[in-house]
């Protein structure tokens, strides 16, 4: 009889619960909690999750929208030295004219085709890297690197885009901090290392000396061996202390600088290469040229067969008159054998090189430069594309 009274109890406390005016309304909040919880196209706020349906083709203006200090980096090269020209473009809402220029990153689109290359064909390589697809990151232990050499489906004059890089294979955006936000995320720490840069800026099989090696370069010369800990990301994606997305409440972080300063910034090339010039001997004119690598985890110049790095070397009397004078060139080789020029120089090699001008006794002074230059074979006199990294004169004598 107790028990069918406790029961006729409870029947009665669950309509009356039923009843009661708030209920439905508590009902459908927390019904509402439960599907926001577990509906993936939903994010933390509620709002619909932001979809990529262009793929690596996403303008970076749509990231600039919440990323705005890494969209000005990116486009406009805010925070470092690059003298890269690019098309005026119109961004978000920042006041006044931006006389920099952005980094070789947001231009590869606006880049012309060389002649030798196209998106299909035997030169689609040229393609898969200015104009990537998303791809999967290579593990530290196993840096595999596969290029694909398909047409790219992104339109070419966006380049590498925000997405190019962040964008992985299954729509989703990675990053080394995997946070919450109105798209979907995933927390990549290899994003962090040289891995990052593998898919782009290596060919598949190492080929010392020749052109687009500079992750192999950095991972055999340099990493392997223990001349440094340093990813490619501590030389050219400098860290600094802020918020990912500047409107949202999100706590501030290191965020690595998105300039990526490399051969088209004076800063960063002059200080690669040392150079020290030696006498053999006080009775004879020959001297002897030793360029270090101090400064760079790869080879320099590294990259494509474009770079060079020349030496000069000016003998002038003691009337100022250039009696002698020689020239190298250092450059990455195109084919399966080195030209007649000089090798690039490997990370931490100290390359020597001898010359006697065959000089009478007398004073003389030498005058060395080391010039860089981004593309070997466009004319010296067209400006923009050569930097002098290093200039020196020596006085000696001759017995």
């Amino acid at each position: 009889m107790k028990r069918l009274t406790i029961i006729a109890m409870m029947i009665l406390l669950t309509i009356g619960i039923l009843m009661h005016p708030n209920w439905g309304d508590r009902f459908s909040a927390r019904a509402n909690q439960q599907m926001a919880a577990t509906d993936t196209k939903k994010s933390a706020t509620g709002s619909q999750v932001r979809e990529f349906i262009e793929g690596v083709g996403t303008p970076s203006t749509e990231c600039g929208k919440c990323h705005q200090a890494i969209y000005r980096e990116y486009a406009y090269g805010f925070g470092t030295d690059v003298t890269y020209k690019s098309p005026e473009e119109e961004l978000l809402s920042l006041s006044g004219r931006v006389l920099t220029a952005g980094p070789a990153h947001s231009v590869s689109g606006t880049i012309p085709e060389p002649p030798h290359g196209s998106v299909k064909g035997e030169f689609a390589l040229c393609s898969s890297c200015h104009y990537p697809e998303s791809f999967n990151l290579p593990h530290s232990n196993k840096p595999g690197i596969k290029q694909s050499k398909e047409p790219p489906l992104a339109k070419k004059t966006l380049g590498i885009t925000c997405a190019s890089c962040h964008l992985t294979p299954d729509g989703k955006i990675r990053g080394p901090y995997g946070a919450k936000a109105p798209h979907a995320t995933v927390k990549e720490p290899e994003i962090q290392t040289s891995n990052m840069c593998a898919n782009c800026h290596s060919s598949v099989k190492r080929v010392v000396g020749k052109q687009l090696q500079t992750f192999l370069e950095w991972s055999d010369d340099f990493h392997k061996p223990g001349l440094g800990s340093k990813q490619c990301q501590d030389c050219h994606m400098a860290r600094t202390l802020r918020k990912l997305a500047e409107d949202e409440d999100v706590p501030i972080r290191a965020v690595a600088r998105h300039l990526w300063t490399g051969g088209h910034s004076p800063q960063g090339i002059s200080t690669a290469l040392s150079v020290a010039i030696v006498t053999e001997k006080k009775s004879t004119s020959a001297l002897r040229f030793h360029l270090t690598n101090i400064g760079a985890g790869h080879s320099v110049p590294t990259g494509s067969r474009r770079r060079a790095i020349y030496l000069k070397a000016d003998v002038l009397d003691n009337k100022g008159t250039v009696v002698a004078k020689r020239d190298w060139m250092f450059t990455p080789w195109p084919g399966d054998e080195q030209g007649p020029d000089e090798t690039i120089i490997r990370a931490g090699e100290e390359r020597v090189l001898t010359w006697d001008p065959k000089l009478g006794s007398g004073e003389y002074k030498v005058q060395a430069s080391l010039i860089y230059d981004t593309n070997r074979y466009t004319d010296p006199k067209v400006e923009g594309h050569q930097s002098t990294i290093f200039q020196r004169t020596f006085p000696f004598k001759v017995d």
